[in-house]
């Protein structure tokens, strides 16, 4: 028997039950036709030692903005990272507006107020750049700081800006004069100068993040919303991209494309009378091959915790009288996902806040209600707050809550200051859902946070902030049950559990080779093992030297 390629020399925890370690695997046009003496007397074309390292199947983000992550990558780093406090972000704004063209806008992108004491201000970014058009996105995404140049560039004064559009809200300071941020919807005011992107400027940022999360291991990526540009995604043509981007091997990982809702059409009566509604031609979820394939839709319920937007039940405790608010109203969510319901769709509702989480899972029960369905597999993206007497209805209605593990960490410090400590055992969930029988995803929200799946198991594992405070202790998961996560769990939230998250026949040949095993170091150090290399369909596409071939 000749095969594509024999990898071999490993440690390799499969997460199948019934071979929970194998050492060799066989490739045949990109799945795996075997493992150890499965393909004894078998020869390849390619040979693949790892070593003797441990390896894993790969990695797959569940809620990872691919298209967002690119941009981020060409925009100027406003993270904490790169600029500590508000004075770095100033400068390197003042930097970036003296290189750019008279009149071109200067994007930004990652700051968090939680972290540097507060937002960016109007009337100091006009100082910075008096005629350029700056736009700062929030690293939540939900929102940014504008100059009083880019309302001008939109044809607006910002001195007679609304308080409020519909889904959205514009910042006052003390003064009652706007200070140049906006929340939500209210985002559009400006964006428009400077969003669709081109094709071309999103096939570079495809690109850039495909070489950058394959550093991590990462093999598949879930993309919660393309095609409305302003609302996290960056083109109408985003699959069109994808589709170029892998036929050109610009893209090198897999893509499960969510479309949003709100680029779905009512298309009229189709399949025998019945009412079509989606996207052109009445495609739905499931259309695509192992490479690039439309999953859910995503719907938009509410804000952000850290940017104090989600829609609670409680006030935030450091914000008495803000509850966030919905983007929708109540009887426009209920419409939308029934809808997408009733036609098929795998449905992904962005639900931080538990009055948010309560809409969410009223639509959903009419939804189901009226029009029956199998395991529709919905799911809850982030499902932030969720409390006690909301668990057992997630259970029932079959929802698969997407929480986030690299938020305990990055923006941790920022949730417990939004939620208070009477509610602080409430957020990201992650224990209870096991406890409950539910399959569980692993993700990071990237570029919100940084994609390395890694440290986002190191943080479902320890549960710690940056500050080293525990948020939800008791919602800690040990090392097995997070790899799960990120491997079985993500492929099941994508409906793929057929064929990713596990090394088996049949399964697609992918894995991320480690420099140490996670289930065996201390559970404190998993954050230090390293990704040695990546295999995407048996074929070795990132490598820092951990395979020989």
């Amino acid at each position: 028997m000749r095969l594509d390629a024999i990898i071999e020399n490993g440690r390799i925890r499969t997460g199948d039950a019934e071979r929970p370690m194998a050492s060799r695997i066989g490739v045949f046009a990109g799945r795996i036709v075997g493992v150890d003496e499965e393909i004894d007397g078998a020869t390849a074309d390619r040979m693949l030692d790892l070593g003797g390292a441990p390896a894993v199947p790969g990695f797959h983000d569940a809620h990872l903005h691919f298209s967002l992550h690119g941009q981020k990558l060409l925009r100027l780093d406003l993270s904490h990272t790169a600029q500590p406090d508000l004075d770095a972000v100033y400068a390197a704004i003042a930097t970036a507006v003296a290189a750019a063209a008279p009149g071109a806008w200067v994007l930004g992108r990652g700051h968090d107020q939680n972290k540097l004491g507060r937002h960016p201000h109007l009337k100091d970014l006009d100082r910075i750049a008096p005629d350029n058009p700056v736009y700062l996105e929030h690293t939540s995404g939900h929102m940014g700081v504008a100059n009083s140049a880019a309302f001008r560039a939109m044809g607006l004064d910002p001195a007679a800006l609304p308080h409020h559009i519909d889904g959205g809200h514009v910042s006052r300071d003390a003064d009652g004069h706007p200070d140049g941020l906006l929340q939500e919807r209210a985002q559009e005011l400006v964006t428009g100068g400077f969003l669709p992107v081109t094709l071309e400027t999103h096939r570079e940022g495809s690109r850039l993040a495909s070489a950058d999360l394959l550093r991590y291991g990462i093999t598949t990526v879930t993309e919660p919303g393309i095609g409305a540009p302003g609302q996290i995604g960056q083109s109408p043509v985003e699959l069109r991209a994808y589709q170029e981007g892998i036929e050109a091997g610009d893209i090198r990982l897999r893509l499960n494309a969510m479309p949003y809702i709100r680029v779905m059409h009512d298309l009229g009566a189709i399949g025998g009378g019945e009412s079509g509604w989606g996207l052109d031609l009445g495609a739905r979820t499931g259309l695509g091959d192992d490479r690039l394939r439309i999953s859910g839709t995503k719907v938009l319920s509410d804000g952000s915790l850290i940017g104090r937007t989600a829609a609670m039940c409680c006030d935030f405790s450091d914000g008495p009288g803000n509850r966030g608010f919905l983007v929708w109203e109540e009887p426009q969510l209920h419409e939308m996902i029934r809808d997408a319901h009733r036609n098929g769709w795998q449905i992904a509702t962005h639900a931080i806040g538990d009055r948010a989480l309560d809409a969410l899972m009223d639509a959903v029960d009419a939804a189901q209600r009226e029009f029956p369905r199998h395991d529709p597999r919905h799911r809850i993206e982030h499902c932030g707050v969720s409390r006690p007497d909301q668990i057992d209805r997630v259970v029932a209605l079959g929802l698969i809550p997407s929480p986030q593990g690299r938020f305990v960490s990055e923006t941790g410090d920022g949730l417990l200051a939004a939620v208070g400590p009477e509610r602080a055992d409430m957020v990201y969930r992650m224990r209870t859902w096991l406890d409950r029988g539910v399959v569980l995803p692993g993700s990071t929200d990237a570029p919100i946070v940084h994609p390395d799946p890694i440290a986002s198991i190191h943080d479902m594992v320890n549960r710690r902030t940056a500050a080293g405070v525990p948020l939800a202790p008791a919602e800690a998961v040990s090392p097995a049950q997070a790899l799960r996560a990120y491997t079985y769990g993500s492929a099941y939230a994508a409906r793929e559990e057929h064929v990713k998250g596990t090394i088996r026949r049949g399964m697609l040949a992918d894995l991320a080779v480690l420099s140490d095993d996670l289930l065996e170091v201390d559970p404190t150090r998993i954050s230090s093992i390293q990704v040695g290399a990546t295999i995407v369909g048996g074929e070795l596409v990132h490598d820092r030297g951990a395979v020989v071939s």
